[in-house]
């Protein structure tokens, strides 16, 4: 049986849709644009004090929520993320940049806090795994159309 050239491509979709490209959350609408956003400014500008309420909100839409995971600290209502949201409010207060926010929380809470973590000897696998899922992928459709076109073309043996 030779596989269809349609069934490779859905094959490969399948594979480039599921390689773990998800890392960066959905982009946020306009902070006007629907009620779900203004509840969440307003909740972030309530835990921001009087920090810059933009800048908080930016940073942590960057953060991922520990308890919920699949949810950004600025969107979360866990009682980590609260307390998670203080914290930044309080560096920020303190007059620290992002990036030493970014840094504390990393040492604190590993690569995974971030939605986009750095690519180093730790986070390798997960930066290159899909890659190297689409090449064995690659290889083994390759040798399996070979395997059958090879069968196909040579002439069948009689046993005489």
């Amino acid at each position: 049986m030779r596989p269809s050239l349609s069934r490779l491509v859905a094959i490969a979709a399948l594979l480039l849709s599921n390689a773990g490209w998800a890392v960066v959350p959905a982009p946020m609408p306009a902070s006007g644009s629907t009620s779900v956003s203004a509840s969440v400014s307003a909740s972030a500008a309530a835990v921001a004090g009087e920090v810059d309420a933009d800048r908080f909100m930016a940073l942590t839409s960057e953060l991922r929520c520990l308890v919920c995971q699949n949810e950004s600290l600025a969107d979360s209502h866990a009682p980590l993320a609260m307390d998670l949201k203080r914290e930044i409010q309080a560096r920020m207060a303190a007059g620290d940049s992002n990036a030493q926010i970014l840094d504390f929380l990393v040492q604190r809470y590993g690569d995974f806090v971030t939605y986009r973590p750095p690519v180093n000897a730790r986070t390798g696998l997960l930066w290159l795994g899909p890659a190297l899922l689409l090449a064995i992928g690659a290889v083994v459709v390759w040798r399996q159309t070979r395997r059958t076109r090879g069968g196909e073309d040579s002439p069948s043996r009689s046993t005489s």
